[in-house]
């Protein structure tokens, strides 16, 4: 267990310390969401890094992750709560068997928490263990649907949920919660107005690289460079999807089982289905790009 930061260099260390390379600005609003107890929404294309926050600020201060991932047809009987109907049915009859009980009573028992079935929303608002909060991930909100977001407002605004024939659940420690967008649609303002945000941008060179020796140490120097410098020259290329850090750990670790030391235009030609998913950007690349990209990342190293 490890008390939240309390500075942005601490909320760096933090990062670090889980093989997470930031930079200043994500540390510094990162840090105030943890202090001001805010939702941390965090918009980027995919392959950037957003899950990953979640999941090392899950793994450094030592709290369960509780994950919901998004998708079109979302509902609130799958993210929040529903009722054990089937129970209930069998609760009923016993009851009605019995004749002990009055239909008031026995509709007082049946939405008790015995019969609540808990989804991940519900979950994150109970303490851990230890009585601290966990880290609630939202993950690709922008894939669920718009009416979705409607069900967040009050989870998002006051850690609590209403349910009608229950009441109302409120944490007494709010969640620490991190939602994330690959942006293919527009949120609301009325849910963004509710959280702290961060537009997670391609690194740059310097940091990609050190993002890269921290995830994949087994990969040479040289071979490491170059596969940086490569990627950030794809990413200047009119693609229809630009790799992301991902995918450009991906590629070093697939060379490095490979055992290249350093790129060369066969291999970069032979492996591109690891960087790229389409198959117009790889037969674009191919065709015209990796022997100008592999001679340009040379004549760099070379450099100096």
């Amino acid at each position: 267990m490890t008390d939240l930061p309390q500075s942005i260099d601490a909320t760096l260390d933090l990062l670090g310390r889980g093989g997470y390379v930031a930079d200043r600005a994500l540390a510094t609003v990162l840090f105030l969401s943890l202090k001001m107890r805010r939702p941390l929404f965090l918009e980027g294309e995919a392959g950037v890094g957003k899950t990953e926050i979640a999941k090392v600020l899950s793994a450094t201060l030592g709290r369960p992750l509780i994950r919901l991932q998004c998708y079109e047809g979302l509902d609130m009987a799958s993210a929040v709560y529903e009722w054990n109907y089937a129970a209930q049915m069998v609760e009923i009859r016993i009851a009605e068997a019995a004749g002990t009980r009055d239909r008031a009573e026995i509709a007082g028992d049946v939405f008790s928490e015995r019969f609540l079935i808990k989804r991940p929303i519900l979950k994150a608002l109970e303490p851990t263990v230890d009585g601290r909060s966990p880290v609630l991930l939202i993950d690709e909100l922008d894939r669920a649907d718009e009416a979705f977001e409607a069900f967040l407002l009050e989870v998002l605004a006051d850690a609590q949920v209403t349910i009608p024939e229950f009441g109302t659940v409120k944490a007494a420690e709010p969640p620490l919660v991190v939602i994330t967008t690959n942006r293919t649609r527009e949120i609301h303002d009325a849910l963004k107005r509710r959280c702290l945000y961060h537009w997670v941008d391609y690194p740059d060179a310097e940091r990609e690289l050190a993002i890269l020796r921290t995830k994949v140490p087994g990969a040479a120097e040289t071979l490491a460079r170059q596969v940086v410098a490569f990627v950030q020259g794809l990413r200047a290329l009119d693609l229809f999807k630009a790799p992301g850090v991902a995918e450009t750990l991906d590629w070093a670790a697939a060379l490095a089982e490979l055992d290249k030391l350093a790129l060369d235009p066969e291999t970069v030609s032979d492996t591109l289905g690891v960087l790229l998913k389409y198959q117009d950007d790889i037969a674009k690349v191919r065709d015209g790009e990796v022997g100008r990209l592999v001679e340009e990342v040379r004549r760099k190293a070379a450099a100096g």
